[in-house]
């Protein structure tokens, strides 16, 4: 599992610095290193988690679209029985997808056509949702609530109408879309922000065939050689040391 020992070698370096969680707005802390699943097939994840939690893992990301859910809470009761943790050790991060993004509605009502049949994407408010958000946070059924994706324009609008305020952003965010602005706006507002994809994403639909690699970068490769380090500890660090939180995904057992 090269990723995940890497990973978990970073771990060990933050720890020893006293940095490992960052502290939210609401009082929580998250832990600044996470566990990506996104992408992972199904039955990989399942046993992903386990080894992440034995070698100090104790943030998970997923999501309902990720149709992976169900492995993650296996893997999260399975080391809590053999008494590797307590559920409140971990973190677990999960997202509403888009079709999910309006109140009482479901179905056809979710996005709405005209009659040529295309999609009335402008009546979907996500306002409406953080309300929903909201009253999930206030009855008590999740920790902390936030945002995923959010622009600078979205995320002032959130602000100016909620009662519970987004306590993180989650965005790609690697040297080649460093976010920085984007950062500076969720400082400014006691935002934390998460990183996804902090080792680029090469594998994503959209890339160009010429498009190049963050972790192939000759400068990423020197800054490896000059420190010892690999590509991907390189790269972990430069949101590590932003205090920006990075959710790396990793599956292989071996290396």
């Amino acid at each position: 599992m090269r990723k995940l020992l890497e990973i978990s070698h970073s771990i060990c370096a933050l720890r020893m610095a006293q940095v490992t969680n960052v502290k939210l707005s609401n009082g929580k802390e998250m832990p600044l290193i996470g566990l990506g699943t996104w992408k992972s097939k199904p039955g990989q994840v399942l046993e992903a988690v386990k080894v992440a939690i034995d070698i100090g893992y104790r943030h998970i990301d997923c999501a309902l679209a990720y149709q992976n859910e169900t492995e993650v809470g296996q893997a999260i009761k399975a080391k809590i029985d053999d008494k590797t943790i307590k559920r409140e050790d971990i973190f677990v991060t999960s997202k509403l997808w888009n079709t999910f993004h309006r109140r009482e509605k479901e179905g056809a009502e979710l996005f709405p056509k005209n009659e040529k049949g295309e999609m009335l994407t402008e009546n979907i408010d996500f306002k409406e949702t953080w309300k929903g958000m909201e009253e999930v946070y206030e009855k008590g059924l999740v920790k902390s609530i936030g945002l995923s994706n959010f622009n600078s324009e979205q995320i002032n609008t959130i602000l100016s109408i909620c009662k519970v305020k987004p306590v993180v952003l989650q965005v790609e965010c690697h040297p080649y879309l460093n976010q920085n602005k984007l950062i500076e706006l969720c400082a400014k507002h006691d935002i934390a922000v998460t990183a996804y994809s902090p080792l680029g994403s090469p594998d994503r639909p959209w890339v160009k065939p010429d498009e190049p690699s963050v972790m192939a970068d000759p400068r990423i490769k020197q800054l490896a050689e000059k420190y010892n380090k690999s590509p991907a500890q390189i790269l972990l660090r430069f949101n590590v040391q932003r205090k920006v939180i990075v959710i790396p995904k990793s599956v292989t057992e071996v290396i």
